[in-house]
């Protein structure tokens, strides 16, 4: 069969151990994005199963009404809103959308961030290498309150380290993430509005999802300190359009520390973000790291064994084995 992987931005795919097992199949491996609808439809008009790497790549009607060829989808990782599912179930496409992926490299990646804000290392690095020494004087994080929006598997893990390093660790949330973080030991915000205001770094660990979309607002930024930091692993859409920006040009918050953004890859450090003084920017790194690279492409291998073996798992469409 033709098995087409798209977005693998590294070529890490065929270095994996899951690799290994599709020997005898043809494998198109592309490491660029293409986001024009008739371009990509075009790349993949002969692919019989397709890879998506996370939700890399949108997968509207437009594209999956010319794949004339596909039979299957197989989605590494479980969020498959990039898809148009009632597309493929009418077209008779199955997906396969299964787990295999680990919260603990985003939640070392925000402490990463949150370290390399406070401390300035970014810049300083910068400075060392042109020839210069200290230009900067960085923040601690002792005795510091950490705001964590979401206390969930990777927030959990943000507010134990915060902890460690002798924060007060506050959340914030819906009532069930609040509930957790109190049987946790953590204490939750008087009000959203108070978290916001007090908080000194904020991490935010929201899914995204319609009743998410924009849930950070102008209004809460400007309630933050100039002092304060908030750090994004999640999705950038969770901040409302164009707030961020406007709001660190504002001066609060007074640093951001990012490494998602509404439209990726983004090339040419177009985005506004990349060329603040105030802001560390990173090419959404939270799961890229060699176990979970191996863990999603494991998945997504394991649903294509599935498949062809007449014995679909994970299906996200159900309907489509009906037809």
């Amino acid at each position: 069969m033709k098995i087409a992987i798209i977005d693998d931005y590294q070529d890490a795919f065929r270095h994996t151990a899951a690799a290994k097992q599709l020997a005898g199949h043809e494998l198109l491996v592309y490491t660029d994005t293409e986001k024009d609808p008739a371009k990509l439809a075009a790349r993949l008009k002969d692919a019989e199963i397709l890879v998506l790497t996370q939700q890399r790549s949108k997968m509207p009607k437009s594209v999956i009404e010319k794949l004339p060829k596909l039979k299957m989808i197989s989605q590494t990782g479980r969020n498959a809103y990039h898809i148009d599912i009632a597309a493929c179930t009418e077209k008779g496409i199955l997906i396969s959308a299964g787990g295999g992926g680990n919260p603990t490299p985003t939640a070392e990646l925000a402490w990463g961030l949150i370290i390399a804000a406070l401390r300035r290392i970014p810049q300083e690095v910068q400075r060392l290498k042109s020839g210069q020494w200290q230009g900067s004087v960085g923040t601690g994080l002792h005795g510091k309150t950490l705001g964590i929006y979401a206390y969930g598997r990777i927030g959990s893990m943000v507010a134990n380290v915060g902890k460690a390093f002798g924060m007060k660790v506050v959340c914030w949330g819906r009532d069930g993430s609040t509930a957790k973080a109190r049987a946790a030991g953590f204490e939750v915000a008087a009000s959203r509005e108070a978290f916001f205001a007090e908080s000194d770094v904020i991490s935010l660990h929201l899914p995204l999802n319609d009743g998410t979309r924009g849930i950070v607002t102008a209004a809460d930024l400007a309630l933050m300190k100039p002092t304060a930091l908030i750090v994004n692993t999640s999705r950038a859409p969770i901040i409302a359009k164009d707030a961020l920006v406007n709001a660190l040009k504002a001066g609060r918050p007074g640093r951001a520390a990012i490494d998602v953004y509404e439209e990726e890859p983004v090339m040419n450090a177009s985005h506004p973000l990349i060329g603040m003084d105030n802001v560390v920017c990173t090419p959404h790194l939270g799961y890229v790291e060699e176990a979970t690279y191996e863990s999603y492409y494991g998945t997504a291998v394991e649903q294509i064994a599935a498949y062809i073996a007449g014995k679909p798992i994970n299906v996200a469409n159900p309907d489509v084995l009906k037809k």
